[in-house]
């Protein structure tokens, strides 16, 4: 039982030994802000470099399509998944594209897609999804 007047080294041992844990550490130097490419935003717009072919982990064995985008705030990098049937005849080298996260665990990759974090959502200014379906058409740029 600690003691009546203790209070003060309690707190000051337990804000020490905070650091040692990992999570704590990162989000207090911001070392996850500082390292993502969307700076802290749910989305950002971006311009279609190429498109990429990626090879689903085991124990799936597919070829997931996905495009790398250059993000137009700041002008990194980064790859992004196309959700549904057939939307690589819909996305063109220099579309512009919305790009979100994937919904993976802290922001990290999701299901079977080894390092893609992201997927496009709109293409052109016109939602992927309604494009897929065929409900509107892609404008020409």
């Amino acid at each position: 039982m600690p003691g009546e007047f203790s209070a003060r080294k309690l707190k000051l041992r337990r804000k020490k030994f905070r650091w040692s844990d990992s999570d704590y550490r990162r989000k207090v130097l911001g070392l996850d802000a500082k390292a993502d490419p969307l700076e802290g935003a749910p989305m950002a717009r971006g311009i279609v470099l190429e498109k990429v072919g990626i090879e689903s982990r085991q124990p799936n064995s597919a070829i997931r399509k996905c495009v790398r985008v250059q993000l137009i705030k700041n002008g990194k990098v980064v790859t992004a998944f196309l959700p549904g049937d057939g939307a690589l005849n819909f996305v063109d080298e220099h579309d512009e594209v919305l790009i979100c996260g994937i919904g993976g665990p802290e922001g990290k990759a999701y299901g079977d897609l080894p390092g893609v974090r992201y997927q496009v959502i709109s293409v052109n200014g016109v939602s992927l999804k309604e494009l897929i379906l065929g409900r509107k058409q892609k404008p020409t740029r």
